[in-house]
């Protein structure tokens, strides 16, 4: 029974903590720990946090973030952001009766080569009719569209998760049908940039 209880002591000696590190876009800080016997195991696993525990924040907390570590170095494992989604019951919070919800998914090109796919939508104050709809929804591709290609990825996550996308959204949008609120339910990183293109 000693020896098991030794070998038990031994193998949690021979394991190491590391401090899991926020992106730079969204302040490096650290967001938690693991523990692991070998580093490299670390590489590629997926965490989710809300912007409101990183911003300390209970306004936040309706945004979460999907970030994967990608870099280890001393005693820190650094992430990187993967995408993010609003929470389920703030969503259903926003849908109204009489009233449209107007969604569409748009894959889009960053100005540094990221692909990212983003889901804009709108809710509006009373129902609008199918006309009005296809233009908000042109509206809506056309903006984020335009928004990407003018910005690097960092800035134009950080217009996302931070609310200014939607914001901008909302006072473009609302000249064709008065609006409640417009968020960006979803988004998420499809593919980076190759080292050579990123280079170029």
């Amino acid at each position: 029974m000693a020896k098991r209880g030794q070998r038990k002591i031994d193998g949690w000696k021979s394991k190491q903590w590391f401090s899991i590190m926020a992106p730079d876009m969204i302040g490096q800080q650290e967001i938690g720990e693991t523990v692991t016997k070998d580093p490299q195991h670390l590489l590629g696993r997926k965490i989710e946090v809300t912007l409101g525990d990183i911003n300390n924040d209970y306004s936040k907390q309706n945004v979460k973030l999907g970030l994967k570590i990608d870099q280890v170095g001393g005693d820190s494992a650094y992430t990187k952001l993967i995408g993010h989604e609003l929470t389920r019951d703030y969503l259903r919070s926003l849908i109204k009766r009489q009233s449209s919800m107007i969604s569409t998914t748009i894959d889009v090109i960053t100005a540094d080569g990221y692909k990212v796919r983003v889901k804009p939508t709108s809710f509006t104050i009373k129902r609008a009719k199918a006309s009005q709809i296809r233009a908000i929804r042109q509206y809506m591709l056309y903006i984020v569209k335009k928004k990407a290609l003018e910005s690097n990825f960092n800035s134009f996550m950080q217009e996302i998760i931070l609310g200014k996308l939607s914001a901008y959204i909302y006072r473009e949008v609302k000249v064709i049908y008065p609006l409640r609120r417009t968020e960006i339910l979803k988004s998420s990183v499809l593919s980076e940039p190759t080292v050579q293109a990123a280079a170029g």
